[in-house]
């Protein structure tokens, strides 16, 4: 019995990164002597196995074989005469399938390390287009490891998986789970790029594969098309750190410009209404969680307005404050002044543009929440205006307090 650590750990120690977590590899084992030695195993037909101290995994070396479509049609053979070298075989990518034995000894049987050196994304064998979700995971890497590329061949192997229709056995929780680690990489917008570059961003998100060739409004500048656009401020997502709920929501924001007519281009009017709706089924497609399905949709509905903060009258900036629940929601609210400042850095020459002001709308807000709601429901005696007389007495809460900031 040997065991080896292999996957990630091994790469980002050669790259001289901070390890996370660690996997490893057991060679010459039985099911019957992991269970002997204390280890526990996780799920019933799945050779993986808890250490009984540390709690890692370990992992039987295995091999597989396609049974089926999608990520989870395989069958696994896991016996002692395994070797180490078949294992690494059923990896993604090269850097994936290094190990590295307790005495530092390094088994790369498919330049693993040379592709590291070069900086190069490439697929370990044939056997890579008998997982779709390997489509989604070259992505990621590439929004993570941001100085690597992608080998010619390996984009070439996943066309054609795109094109044989393999990428659509996909399931819509997997498809999202991966999504997500890929909008928290360092520059989410290279894994956009690589699911559009093999055609997989048509397939699994065709709203927003739309968006490019879009042209902006006319006082954008016409280099930077809609899907740019959306990119540029994925990307400031990230640079500021934002939580998955604001990156994600940035993604969907502009959805209904891939839907303009053409008579009404480079304008788009009424694009807010439609990403609302194209977000929501987005949403729906992939069962995403509630949280970044609500920031979605409220980002899509209010950039526009809370782009033109300033110039909207205080009975608009008490109605935007109360239809998107920021007395209940404030932290949300917040989440999405930080959405609409990425709309606003996702464009050239942004610097000679007016921001959004968020300034503006927390003062808002504080005035709205100073306003005694009990008081006037006490005060009224038809209890079905206390809704508008509530609200107007927002709207002249908001007037005064932006007029004392003036």
């Amino acid at each position: 019995m040997r065991i080896f650590t292999v996957g990630g750990a091994v790469r980002d120690e050669l790259l001289g990164l901070p390890v996370q977590d660690r996997d490893y590899v057991v060679v010459g084992a039985s099911p019957e002597e992991m269970l002997s030695r204390g280890f526990r195993p996780v799920g019933k037909d799945f050779p993986v196995f808890l250490h009984p101290q540390t709690h890692e995994e370990y992992a039987l070396a295995r091999t597989e074989r396609k049974s089926g479509h999608g990520y989870t049609g395989f069958a696994f053979h896991a016996a002692p005469d395994v070797s180490l070298e078949d294992d690494l075989a059923r990896r993604d990518l090269t850097i994936n399938a290094i190990a590295r034995a307790d005495d530092g000894t390094l088994t790369d049987p498919f330049g693993g390390v040379a592709d590291i050196d070069a900086r190069v994304l490439r697929h370990v064998g044939p056997a890579f287009v008998e997982d779709p979700v390997r489509i989604l995971r070259v992505a990621r890497f590439a929004a993570r490891f941001t100085d690597f590329s992608l080998a010619p061949e390996t984009l070439a192997l996943m066309r054609s998986m795109v094109a044989s229709g393999e990428v659509d056995h996909l399931v819509a929780e997997r498809v999202w789970q991966e999504l997500a680690k890929g909008l928290m990489e360092q520059a989410p917008s290279r894994m956009i790029a690589v699911l559009r570059e093999c055609g997989a961003l048509a397939r699994l998100l065709p709203e927003l594969d739309r968006l490019f060739g879009v042209p902006q409004r006319a006082d954008f500048h016409p280099e930077v098309d809609t899907g740019v656009h959306v990119m540029m401020a994925l990307d400031h997502s990230a640079r500021q750190g934002y939580a998955l709920a604001v990156r994600f929501a940035v993604l969907l924001h502009d959805l209904g410009k891939g839907e303009t007519p053409t008579a009404d281009l480079p304008r788009h009017p009424g694009h807010e209404a439609r990403s609302v709706s194209l977000a929501e089924s987005v949403c729906a497609r992939l069962k995403t969680p509630a949280e970044c399905r609500d920031l979605a949709r409220l980002v899509a509905r209010y950039h526009g307005d809370i782009r033109r903060g300033p110039q909207l009258r205080a009975a608009t900036i008490a109605t935007l404050l109360e239809n998107a629940d920021a007395l209940r929601r404030p932290q949300r609210f917040r989440q999405l002044l930080e959405a609409c400042l990425c709309d606003h850095h996702g464009r050239l020459g942004w610097e000679d543009k007016m921001p959004p002001a968020p300034d503006l709308f927390e003062t808002a807000l504080v005035a709205l929440r100073a306003v005694d709601a009990a008081s006037i429901a006490r005060s009224c005696q038809d209890s079905t205006q206390i809704a508008e007389r509530l609200h107007q007495a927002r709207v002249a809460a908001v007037k005064e307090a932006l007029a004392l900031a003036e």
